[in-house]
């Protein structure tokens, strides 16, 4: 099991609340199929071969790093793949960076409209589509669903379980975090920074974990998935000029500026030992930068 690197940041406000704050660099576990997406998509590939497919099929935004890591992993492990992207309109637009690298490893492209998107988890839908894609292996909008659970779990390592009072990570579709809750030891907080506003990810936990060490904060999505604003791009180039680790602004910059507001504010106790998930994904930096 990889293991990634944990790189400790020295931050002289780290200093003064004598709280410690390292990044766990799944960024470094693998070029295409980055960060927490090795993970999630791990044994959703081992059970789509176990069962024969040739073929999977998946569904996401213009810009979503499961997309792209998708299209890679069923190139490498010799899937056929399917995308069903949302938004009709980018039918007659040029692709961005996320939909080329995706098209560059041979993942059928199938754009749909916004309304009909929102139905990707009716039966009635999930029915028609596998109608028309027969003996094809569906996998969950994010890869989110319990074999990406499992494969969250290994994030964490043993030391990591010990060494650590918070663990903090970004939250989409929330399998990743879901994943570390259920790994994580009962002394633990989790702490998901949403890219999203809004209480709906509690709903969804609850299909996934039953413990309660977490919390969810949104204030720190910057208008919502995929936006940005001056503020939040300015502190992701000097944080990346002073410490070295490349960031994307849709997950990792804005988790970062929300740890780093927190501890500001004194949030957290002193002597807090923070963990915080670096979940890869950076080719969204080519779409947003």
């Amino acid at each position: 099991m990889f293991d990634a690197l944990a790189q400790p940041i020295s931050y002289q406000n780290l200093v003064d609340h004598t709280i410690r704050l390292d990044i766990k660099r799944l960024d470094l576990v693998h070029p295409h199929i980055s960060g927490n997406k090795f993970y999630k998509l791990k044994y959703n590939l081992l059970e789509a071969q176990k069962q024969g497919f040739d073929q999977v099929i998946t569904f996401g935004g213009a810009f979503s790093n499961h997309i792209a890591a998708t299209a890679y992993a069923a190139h490498y492990f010799g899937f056929d793949s399917i995308g069903i992207i949302r938004g009709e309109e980018l039918a007659h637009q040029a692709l961005n960076p996320t939909l080329t690298t995706a098209s560059h490893f041979g993942m059928q492209l199938e754009f749909i409209n916004r309304q009909d998107y929102r139905n990707k988890n009716q039966p009635d839908f999930l029915r028609k589509l596998q109608q028309r894609y027969p003996n094809t292996y569906l996998i969950p909008e994010g890869g989110t669903n319990a074999l990406a659970i499992q494969g969250c779990k290994e994030i964490l390592s043993a030391s990591d379980l010990q060494n650590y009072d918070v663990i903090c990570c970004a939250v989409g579709t929330g399998g990743t975090i879901s994943g570390l809750i259920e790994a994580s030891s009962s002394q633990q907080t989790l702490l998901g920074f949403s890219a999203l506003k809004g209480d709906f990810l509690k709903q969804e936990f609850a299909h996934f974990t039953h413990k309660t060490n977490w919390k969810i904060k949104d204030d720190y999505c910057f208008g919502g998935y995929a936006k940005t604003t001056n503020q939040l791009i300015e502190f992701m180039q000097r944080f990346e000029e002073k410490y070295q680790i490349p960031l994307e602004p849709i997950y990792t910059a804005k988790m970062l500026f929300g740890i780093f507001d927190l501890i500001e504010k004194a949030y957290f106790p002193p002597h807090t030992r923070i963990l915080a998930i670096h979940s890869g994904g950076l080719q969204g930096r080519q779409n947003l930068l």
